[in-house]
């Protein structure tokens, strides 16, 4: 089963730039084409999601322009988002806010190169499609994924995937509980009540992706240089799922 918390994958494609009216035109993903995740997204995959929350909808939760999937920093807005033949097409208006000015000079630079969809999976719209000539044994037929933003990224640590990489078992359990602590701090900020529907729509989006980087380092394995390299008392064995456990069941 594929993950239904908040998902990402990268690509590679600027299509224009317009320098006077501050436009990029990109493609945010590619259809018909196996990632790393040994994902295909077919065409129509996003058109419930543009339907319902693009440009043109009367939702007041559109689809995002983010820096980095951080819904911290929104830095413009999308004027277009439809399939074509090839994949997500989308032009964008920069915004004027410090963040977004500086991701145009970024974009001028050449300094961002790549986008990347903030999306989660829709399950009964997924299917294994085997084929033993594949690692793996086949791959993931996409006909259609809840789209939650498109956002530009200096560059994908992966081609496709978001990698969480932990030191040690001591700095697993650090990211976990600063993690934690953004979690409940969400939590209490949507809990007020206080904030326009946007401002709500930017929290509980920002909550995904942070109960996804939680469960990501719950299963991240420490990174060890040379497992024999050092010698002396075992150190203490942190249970993760229990830790796991106790926090999904607050």
């Amino acid at each position: 089963m594929k993950g239904n918390l908040y998902n990402t994958k990268t690509i590679d494609d600027i299509k224009d730039m317009d320098s006077e009216k501050r436009q990029v035109a990109v493609y945010l993903s590619k259809f018909d084409s196996i990632d790393s995740d040994s994902d295909v997204i077919r065409k129509g995959a996003f058109s419930k999601s543009l339907s319902e929350r693009g440009v043109s909808s009367t939702s007041n939760r559109k689809i995002a322009f983010l820096r980095h999937h951080d819904w911290q920093q929104p830095i413009g807005k999308w004027l277009t988002l439809q399939e074509d033949d090839y994949g997500l097409f989308g032009v964008a208006q920069m915004g004027n806010s410090t963040i977004a000015k500086d991701a145009w000079e970024d974009y001028k630079m050449g300094i961002i190169r790549e986008h990347s969809i903030g999306f989660q999976y829709v399950q009964d719209k997924i299917k294994f499609m085997e084929d033993t000539s594949m690692l793996g044994g086949g791959f993931y037929d996409i006909t259609e994924v809840k789209l939650f933003e498109g956002s530009a990224v200096t560059f994908g640590a992966n081609e496709f995937t978001q990698v969480v990489e932990v030191k040690s078992a001591e700095d697993k359990r650090t990211k976990l509980i600063e993690t934690s602590k953004h979690i409940e701090n969400v939590i209490k900020s949507l809990t007020t009540g206080e904030y326009s529907d946007e401002r709500g729509y930017a929290l509980e989006m920002r909550l995904k992706w942070l109960q996804n980087e939680f469960m990501l380092l719950s299963t991240a394995e420490p990174f060890a240089k040379d497992e024999h390299s050092a010698k002396g008392e075992p150190t203490q064995q942190f249970d993760w799922a229990q830790v796991v456990k106790q926090f999904t069941n607050k």
